[in-house]
């Protein structure tokens, strides 16, 4: 039975006073108690069509076709209609976590909120006490302090668990996940794949998961919609589509994702004095609320980088990852210990010798979204460094912007173009550019490639490798993706709860791990491969008995 059916369903936007259709003609059903994935690159129309079937496209933007759920066309629902609907029937758990939740009021404000107006006859304390059973149900560790806590104080990963746990709070008859995984670390994202299969396979929830990751896919899905431009070009049941592909172009994205075990050789690292050097890091932050409290979020954590060399930083969602990354550039509080880069030492130098160091230092943010002005134009925001920093003008600025936009395989032409105007992914290129618009000597990336497709993930691995060994920059790549820091890190250095576990070459680590945190971090990741998905499955269902 058809929960939700879109027939011949297309989407323009206005882009310069005219409109631009995004998605021609898509077509597909989702049937009770399924789970249908739909994959295709940034910029297909995965989003897009998600965002009409919940209501949520932008003013300016148009809809025509059939999305029928309940035996009524959503399309033709006034405002007043699809609120009613939204989050109760329909709920969706977007793209960018950071972006949904507001910012001046807690987590635990926010869920009880939502709570109450599902429910007005709940209590204060029945919604708060719900609110905790909702935090709990996604893994987040003590509940009782996210709740008092803003959403910057939690880490993207957890800000994501954050929003799918608001998503159930309505007991949902179709849940829209665009990317829910994306900031999750293996362990996490494993979880989080569980509680999604097991609110399908017990409510009856229909979910329709957007992804770029393949190993998703082959974990949670029944039946998988590809997409590209606009259109929907195979559709077939999970174990089909892996193991006989029709079309070239799923052909071309299977072919495209990363697996450990396949790792490229990589340029040699100069051995001469570490150009980063970290020695007994400490970073705390003083939680708010009446209870104030220290959180120690690195605990003395010692590492180095030299020139030419990529040191993977990985871990679970919370363990520090992010933090050593905004420490190494003076953005986070450094309680004790020292960080290095060249011959400055960061949070012990004067403010011009700071600024110095971070010309040398080119950085690519967890969330793209919130480090693009959405009032500046995409060519405004790579000009920027090149003005202020690099003392560019004129033709030459216009020439170099246009140069970055096509490293990472982007129209020269679209730096007139809003961030609110591209996909999330390709925002993400957008960052990439920006941070080595100067040729950094350290480049700190922070999860990448984790809004990107498979077929660009790969694009812009093969570029950040050509870039490395043209100017040799050192670089700390943070990712919670082993695979992709399979592909493009010599050394590996696994982080938990602040604290470094192990570290070692890539090949040491990442196959023949020292550490149980390590071995269950490997164990976690997903692979796409349905047949090896089924034996976890399997294992992990035996475990619980």
């Amino acid at each position: 039975m058809h929960v939700l059916e879109v027939k011949d369903l297309s989407i323009s936007f206005s882009v310069d006073g005219s409109d631009v259709v995004a998605v021609p003609s898509v077509s597909w059903e989702l049937r009770r108690g399924e789970v249908l994935a739909i994959v295709g690159e940034s910029g297909s129309g995965k989003s897009a069509t998600a965002l009409a079937v919940a209501g949520l496209l932008p003013p300016g933007a148009k809809a025509n076709g059939t999305i029928e759920f309940d035996g009524q066309n959503l399309l033709d629902l006034p405002e007043s209609g699809m609120r009613a609907l939204r989050g109760t029937r329909i709920a969706m758990v977007f793209q960018d976590p950071l972006n949904s939740l507001d910012p001046v009021f807690t987590v635990g404000f926010q869920l009880t909120e939502l709570l109450r107006v599902h429910d007005p006859k709940l209590g204060s304390a029945q919604a708060k006490e719900r609110a905790r059973e909702l935090l709990e149900a996604v893994d987040l560790p003590d509940p009782d302090l996210k709740l008092r806590q803003y959403p910057h104080q939690l880490s993207g990963g957890q800000c994501q668990r954050v929003m799918i746990a608001m998503a159930l709070a309505g007991e949902p008859d179709v849940l829209l996940a665009d990317e829910p995984t994306t900031a999750l670390d293996v362990t996490v994202q494993q979880g989080v794949l569980d509680l999604l299969r097991t609110v399908a396979r017990t409510t009856d929830t229909s979910v329709v998961l957007i992804t770029h990751d393949m190993g998703v896919v082959a974990d949670l899905a029944d039946r998988v919609v590809v997409m590209r431009s606009g259109r929907v070009v195979e559709s077939a049941g999970v174990d089909d589509l892996f193991r006989a592909p029709r079309a070239d172009y799923t052909r071309e994205l299977l072919a495209a994702v990363p697996g450990i075990g396949q790792a490229p050789a990589l340029p040699e690292v100069d051995r001469g004095r570490p150009f980063l050097n970290v020695e007994g890091l400490v970073v705390e932050f003083r939680s708010g609320g009446l209870r104030r409290r220290t959180v120690r979020a690195v605990d003395g954590v010692s590492l180095s980088v030299r020139r030419g060399e990529v040191l993977g930083l990985v871990g679970e969602s919370g363990s520090g990852k992010s933090t050593i990354g905004r420490a190494l550039v003076g953005l986070a509080p450094i309680a004790s210990g020292s960080v290095q880069v060249g011959d400055t030492r960061i949070g012990r130098s004067t403010r011009r010798a700071l600024q110095d160091a971070r010309r040398r230092i080119g950085v690519v943010f967890q969330n793209p979204t919130a480090s693009l002005d959405p009032r500046r134009t995409i060519g405004d925001a790579l000009a920027e460094p090149l003005t202020v920093l690099a003392g560019l003008r004129g033709s030459a600025v216009r020439q170099r912007t246009g140069e970055l936009l096509q490293e990472v395989e982007l129209p020269a032409d679209w730096a007139r173009r809003y961030p609110h105007e591209l996909s999330g992914g390709q925002r993400q290129r957008v960052a990439i550019a920006r941070a080595l618009s100067l040729r950094p000597e350290l480049l700190i990336a922070d999860e990448p490639t984790s809004a990107l497709d498979v077929s660009v993930q790969a694009t812009v691995l093969d570029l950040l490798r050509r870039l490395q060994s043209e100017l040799g920059f050192a670089c700390v790549f943070i990712s919670h993706d082993l695979a992709v820091v399979e592909q493009l890190c010599h050394r590996v250095a696994v982080l938990q709860g602040g604290r470094l576990v192990e570290t070692g070459p890539r090949e040491q680590v990442l196959t023949a791990p020292r550490d149980d945190f390590t071995r269950r971090l490997l164990a976690a990741a997903p692979v796409p491969d349905p047949a090896e998905q089924a034996r976890r499955r399997a294992a992990r269902l035996e475990v619980s008995r």
